[in-house]
């Protein structure tokens, strides 16, 4: 006996129940995670209101929509809501969230001249948390660094920088105000490493230091969490800066950096591989800079 394919197992259902009408309880449940997504330290799992809105998001449709339009009314992109990252969000350029360089030098007393050496470190740490593709698409893959290893990366990308220009006939010192990587990696590679202090501080100003304001802000930002002090202080990522990091990957300037041929292993430590041809690479000036100008 042939069998049959049955579309429908179960009775037709009647027409769809109209939309409960958005009460002020339900505004404020959604204007609630939002606010828990803009709390990045936070665990879902530590919080059980926080767990609770969660599993509302991700159930009621209605209710995800009214979050979501609360963070598109505060200028925020919802990156990802999960019990792994809770409400992960980014803020567009024109949202009073956004982090631009000139705040940024004024929460880590960094010298906004530096502009291009700090977005530099910041570009370093993502490309070395997550140097290829199939890192950033595991979610369980979890990224090492530490401030030496970030510092000897960027170094070697400066080698590598400068052995093309050398080839290219290009000018070797430009004007120090001078905009894009193309100028950044030449000021990074005649700064010193740490110009240390009679009591061993590292200057503020020398490239580990700012390679740790970096890492200091990002830990602080909740995208990374501090493990240990060997190499300078060692760092694990989260699953919040994997998520930022997808969404910086597609910028020119990640490319550029990756494709150098600079290729580390990820326990932070900065190893590093020969490059392979790349006289068809172009820098793109101040591309994918982590701050908006």
């Amino acid at each position: 006996m042939t069998e049959q394919h049955v579309e429908r197992s179960e009775p037709e259902a009647g027409p769809a129940p109209a939309s409960a009408p958005v009460t002020p309880a339900d505004a404020a449940d959604a204007a609630r995670l939002v606010a828990f997504g803009l709390q990045p330290k936070l665990q879902p799992a530590r919080d059980q209101e926080y767990t609770e809105l969660l599993r509302r998001y991700r159930e009621d449709p209605p209710f995800a929509r009214l979050a979501d339009a609360v963070a598109a009314g505060l200028g925020l992109v919802v990156l990802e809501v999960s019990p792994r990252a809770g409400m992960a969000v980014t803020a567009a350029e024109d949202s009073v969230f956004a982090v631009r360089m000139g705040d940024y030098a004024r929460r880590t007393s960094a010298d906004s001249g530096d502009r291009f050496l700090h977005g530099l470190a910041h570009l370093a740490v993502a490309a070395l948390a997550f140097p290829r593709p199939e890192d950033l698409a595991d979610d369980g893959y979890i990224g090492r660094v530490t401030v030496n290893g970030v510092d000897a990366f960027v170094r070697q990308a400066c080698r590598r920088l400068e052995e093309r220009a050398d080839d290219q006939g290009e000018l070797t010192d430009p004007a120090t105000d001078a905009p894009g990587l193309e100028a950044a990696w030449r000021i990074w590679a005649r700064r010193s490493s740490t110009g240390a202090t009679k009591d061993a501080r590292r200057l503020a100003g020398s490239t580990t230091g700012i390679v740790g304001k970096a890492v200091a802000f990002l830990t602080d930002s909740g995208f990374l969490q501090r493990t240990g002090d060997d190499g300078g202080g060692t760092y694990r990522t989260t699953a919040r800066y994997q998520l930022q990091v997808r969404d910086l990957a597609g910028t020119a300037a990640m490319a550029e950096l990756l494709e150098l041929g600079v290729v580390p292993v990820t326990d932070g430590t900065a190893s590093l591989l020969p490059a392979e041809d790349t006289d068809d690479l172009e820098l793109v000036a101040d591309a994918g800079l982590p701050f908006h100008s």
